[in-house]
């Protein structure tokens, strides 16, 4: 009853093509925001903070643009943690090389970076497509993977290949505290989250769609498949490099080319398809699902266990948290393929007709 739009009248083109036309929309994301910004602040404790908000946030981030390049063109890829390793690295190599260097133009020029890098490799695109392109990315996940362990240069001639990052500064203000680094990366998601939504409601946007449905077709309509892939992947590249130097200044502090390895790419593109391929909340809910299930098996296991009777080792809980893991997965790719964002988006169409079941 509450989810209705009776009596909401659009006058004009603007505001009939707003991002959310339902005032309830509107009404809840900016109670969500306000939570966000001043309600959990107040109520998390500092686990929830550095184990669970900080790395949703910012795989959010990276899931956001994954899915621009896989959900809305259509291209695959399996190189996205390489493409997050090089927006962390360049990022500190600009904050240990430039003196005076803010800590967002350094985050903003390493996705820079990353859409360098991401272009370059995106030009096979041009060629190939489906799992031929997916195994071009798999080739840039390798490479740069093997650059930032070889080339030291990278790493500052660090004698253990390992970086780190400290005394983090906004405006004179230091980022060390969870607090703040919660309300850091909030800012990130925000406005990037706002930026991809307009982007792919607009003629680059429907470019990119265009090229996911029938590539053919597109360039037959007058779309050039160049301008569409490489926007796709430039876009892509940016937001993915700057979540990665996020994930690297931010979360980890200190890291090595392993928190970016082939793992965190399969993690990614494992958050797109669940969360839902083209779909920008579809991002958050894929990462939510991702980070959070991991934690919620690895109490409840042993809990379970307590209550049977059964003593269920550290190793135990660790494989039977993968199997769960993957059985959830292939469940919802059955249930439902197009992901947890078409679930809400089912939820919401059912509220705006009930009680009428038509």
């Amino acid at each position: 009853m509450l989810y209705r739009e009776n009596g909401q009248f659009k006058t004009s083109y603007p505001a009939d093509q707003q991002i959310f036309p339902i005032a309830q929309d509107r009404f809840g994301i900016a109670l969500l925001l306000l939570f966000a910004v001043v309600g959990v602040p107040l109520l998390a404790d500092e686990y929830a903070f550095r184990a669970i908000l900080i790395p949703f946030l910012i795989l959010s981030l990276a899931a956001l643009g994954l899915n621009i390049l896989v959900g809305y063109c259509g291209q695959i890829s399996l190189g996205t943690g390489a493409f997050m390793a090089v927006g962390a690295y360049a990022a500190y190599n600009f904050l240990v090389r430039v003196e005076g260097m803010p800590v967002i133009a350094a985050i903003l020029l390493g996705g820079v970076c990353a859409t360098v890098v991401g272009i370059f490799f995106g030009i096979p695109s041009l060629r190939i497509k489906g799992l031929y392109l997916a195994v071009a990315t798999l080739a840039a996940q390798f490479f740069i993977d093997w650059a930032f362990l070889r080339v030291q240069w990278f790493t500052n001639y660090s004698t253990s290949g390992t970086v780190s990052v400290a005394d983090l500064k906004l405006a004179g203000y230091p980022i060390d505290s969870p607090v703040a680094k919660y309300l850091f990366c909030l800012g990130f998601v925000v406005v990037f989250a706002w930026l991809a939504k307009n982007l792919v409601r607009s003629h680059i946007g429907r470019e990119w769609m265009a090229m996911r449905d029938m590539d053919v077709a597109a360039a037959v309509i007058g779309i050039r498949p160049v301008y569409a892939k490489l926007t796709a992947f430039a876009v892509s590249s940016f937001i993915v490099g700057v979540a990665g130097a996020l994930w690297g200044f931010v979360h980890l502090g200190s890291w090595e080319p392993a928190a970016f390895s082939i793992d965190r790419s399969f993690q990614l593109l494992f958050m797109v398809i669940i969360g839902g391929l083209g779909s920008i909340m579809g991002s958050f809910f894929g990462a939510a699902f991702i980070v959070v299930l991991p934690i919620f098996l690895n109490r409840a296991l042993p809990f379970l266990g307590d209550m049977v009777g059964l003593n269920i080792g550290t190793a135990l809980i660790a494989h039977t948290e993968l199997m769960i893991f993957g059985g959830l997965i292939v469940f919802f790719l059955i249930v439902e393929p197009h992901g947890l964002a078409r679930l809400w988006s089912i939820g919401k169409e059912k509220l705006r007709l009930w009680p009428f079941p038509h």
